[in-house]
């Protein structure tokens, strides 16, 4: 040991024990408080300036001024295995200095991670503690910045129970003795700026655990990007920029997007929209989606994209459903800048985007969350409230401030940073109950002795009143399939606070009765009644989504009864209810041209299907549809109010012919929509109508354009002065098999 270093700790054995301990402590990498130990110290205020460094396989080291560029000291060796210090008598001022240090095969200066002193404020810190931090990811994750005219990365993450943890990635071989990170008691989280690290470096955080055990490598939960599967590491990133020019959107987007307005979704999972054959059938960029999927969903006059879960997931097949990376849009299609361009051109062509949110479960993967520092810090302890036995996957602790308080801001930071529309929060029924597809025995009831789980449903309040009343025209989506009421009432009225949810119900209710044979459908005619009894207590959606047409479901087309020609007019006469019947609508891509195979994520759609008419045909009357239903306030003005619909004959059940009423807040502009489930055309059928007058065919499912028969009530029908169904008015029509007609009440009969 050097005779500076020897003569002061001989005077203080003690002291000499704890310096060696600490050396070996560094060596080991098992130190909570490296900073203590390396950079540059003082003794007191007078005292030599001393610089301590650890450098495994380092030949040599000399301390560099950085004013001059000289060298102020050579380092000694205090151990063999690469710890180094000097002292230096002549320097009683701490001064701005870099490290020259030869290795074996090269000699390179840099920057002392170890000069530089602490990251993250006292008020950052008070609000990760107190869970109230809705800007974390501006301050834990890696951010390239520049401190003290220096370049580099601030590296932050919270791992409260750790013994040790390091930062470790391109920037220092991977080697986790080398830049072991600094603790932020006060918060738990660890912190150290790395100044040779910059933009593109791989990283992960190497942790040991409350009892000196080491965990495997662990990715950034706040990474804003990550490596393509199957490599796992994060890639320092920062916060994306990017110039908007969405603007006119972002201001008109809240009645794009409300209750009255005319909501059509297109949902789609980008991994298998289209792929590229000729090249490894690989995945489209984000910037050829946005040349071919953005004006095909335009043409076919969608409102809205919603994207299955493009947050960052190791396996394919989870369809993002599994995600590790929350902060990070999937390296499957390129970085976070092209999916602000891609969201941008959605928005500058009149497209708004939802994403598809997984705040219920996380999956296991080892470099993911679970026990994260070595301790169940994001997930519940107990199985039977932090296991998901369905899906294989951990639960989220909403109760644990700081795990809600990550979710919260995420739902901010997609919404903020990335100018989304909105968010379908996925499985809601799973996070609200505490017995979700457990037996008894297999979960633990509230402290009220309930089933309800109160810390969830606490978090999805906060997080719906955090959405609106933080950006102005999202909105939230609740996949919900129970019957919870209020999912889509505000919070301040006992309500979760959604601003819509899924009508499973319908959905489960309606493909029922579309699939059996039209000669058995009179048993089942109430399966297409029954979701009016209930149409109007949620702010519904209907939808026919990915769910449907997979695990052997099979697709919607193959779902419909007969022959060729019959699933397709089964299915054309089911779109245009859907449609006309009160909810917002969504769509699952394929079944806009009615493809024949199952959904397989792992290959293109059948595109060559629209060389054949009736899949075109399929393919135009969506197109009609949406037109209709967004160019007539009648059809979607008063989706979710009762006034909006009436039924005027809901019981013909021996004939499988629905008929009913759609009119917005003008009550004399009325939608007759006449639906004939039975293969069989009928003449001379009677429907009621309140207003004389002239009733224009605005849509028949069963027109030569979409591939139907040609049977028609004609262009118009006069409403004649026969009381029928209660009514003063009566239309004769003939109806076509399996087909649905919509006509729009015109005041005058000329």
């Amino acid at each position: 040991m050097p005779n500076e270093i020897s003569t002061r700790l001989k005077a203080d054995p003690k002291k000499a024990a704890l310096f060696r301990g600490g050396i070996e402590a560094i060596v080991r990498a098992d130190h909570g408080d490296p900073f203590a130990i390396l950079g540059m110290h003082q003794d007191g205020a007078d005292a030599p300036v001393e610089v301590r460094a650890f450098f495994p396989g380092a030949e040599r080291a000399w301390v560099i001024d950085s004013a001059t560029g000289e060298p102020a000291a050579e380092m000694h060796r205090l151990h063999d295995d690469g710890f180094l210090a000097a002292v230096m008598p002549d320097r009683r001022q701490r001064f701005r200095y870099r490290l020259r240090v030869a290795f074996p095969l090269a000699t390179l200066e840099f920057e002392d991670a170890y000069r530089f002193g602490q990251i993250l404020g006292e008020l950052d810190l008070h609000l990760i503690a107190e869970g109230n931090h809705l800007r974390a990811y501006e301050r834990l994750g890696a951010h390239p910045r520049e401190i003290d005219g220096v370049a580099g990365v601030a590296f932050a993450v919270w791992a409260p129970n750790a013994r040790r943890v390091s930062v470790v990635g391109d920037f220092c071989e991977w080697d986790g003795r080398r830049l072991p990170m600094r603790k932020r008691v006060e918060a738990g989280v660890w912190e150290i700026f790395v100044p040779h690290a910059g933009a593109g470096d791989r990283y992960k955080f190497e942790i040991k655990g409350p009892e000196g055990e080491m965990l495997p490598l662990k990715a950034d939960p706040y990474a804003f990007e990550a490596e393509m599967r199957p490599a796992t590491a994060s890639v320092v990133h920062g916060l994306p920029s990017y110039g908007w020019q969405d603007h006119s959107w972002m201001h008109d987007r809240a009645h794009a997007q409300d209750r009255e307005a005319p909501v059509s979704v297109y949902e789609v999972h980008l991994g298998s929209w289209a792929r590229v054959p000729e090249e490894d059938n690989r995945f489209l960029t984000y910037d050829e989606l946005a040349e071919r999927l953005i004006p095909y969903a335009r043409d076919l006059g969608f409102t809205h994209i919603e994207l299955l879960p493009i947050t960052e997931h190791p396996f394919d097949g989870s369809w993002g459903y599994q995600p590790i990376g929350l902060y990070a849009p999937t390296k499957r299609h390129g970085g976070p800048e092209d999916f602000k361009r891609f969201v941008d051109a959605c928005h500058r062509e009149g497209l708004g985007v939802i994403l598809d949110w997984v705040p219920g479960h996380f999956p296991t993967d080892q470099h993911g969350l679970g026990l994260f520092d070595g301790t169940h810090l994001y997930e519940h302890s107990d199985p039977r409230q932090g296991f998901h036995m369905d899906w294989n996957t951990l639960i989220y602790n909403f109760g644990r401030r700081e795990v809600s308080n990550f979710l919260l801001g995420n739902a901010l930071f997609w919404l903020e940073q990335y100018h989304l529309d909105g968010l379908r929060v996925d499985a809601v029924a799973s996070m609200l109950y505490l017995d979700y597809s457990r037996k008894e025995g297999e979960w633990i009831p509230n402290q009220f002795g309930g089933r309800e789980n109160l810390e969830s449903i606490a978090f999805l309040k906060r997080m719906n009143e955090l959405t609106f009343g933080r950006h102005d025209g999202a909105t939230t989506i609740a996949e919900e399939s129970t019957a919870w009421p209020g999912v889509s009432r505000p919070t301040y009225l006992g309500g979760l606070g959604f601003g819509y949810k899924w009508n499973m119900g319908w959905m489960h209710d309606t493909l029922n009765y579309m699939s059996k044979d039209p000669i058995h459908r009179r048993y089942h005619h109430h399966h297409l009644t029954f979701g009016l009894l209930y149409a109007f207590s949620e702010n519904f959606v209907l939808p026919l989504s990915h769910d449907e047409v997979v695990h052997g479901k099979g697709s919607l087309i193959e779902k419909m009864p007969g022959d060729a020609w019959q699933k397709f007019a089964n299915l054309r006469a089911y779109y245009a209810f859907m449609w006309t019947h009160p909810g917002k609508k969504l769509l699952f891509m394929g079944g806009e041209f009615a493809q024949w195979r199952e959904w397989n994520d792992a290959a293109s759609l059948d595109w060559h299907l629209l060389d054949e008419p009736l899949h075109r045909g399929m393919r135009d009357l969506i197109r009609e549809l949406n037109g209709l239903y967004r160019d007539e306030p009648a059809l979607h003005q008063l989706d979710t109010d009762p006034a909006g619909f009436e039924w005027i004959e809901a019981n013909d059940s021996d004939n499988s012919v629905l008929t009913f009423l759609r009119k917005g807040r003008d009550p004399e502009h009325v939608f007759i929509v006449v639906c004939n489930f039975t293969p069989v055309p009928r003449e001379g059928y009677r429907v009621g109508v309140p207003y004389a007058g002239r009733y224009v065919t605005r849509l028949n499912t069963d027109d030569t354009r979409f591939g139907g028969s040609g049977v028609s009530p004609g262009e118009a029908v006069d409403a004649e002065e026969v009381s029928w169904h209660g009514r003063p008015w009566s239309l004769n029509l003939t109806l076509p098999p399996l087909g649905t007609v919509v006509l729009e009440r015109r005041e005058s009969t000329r």
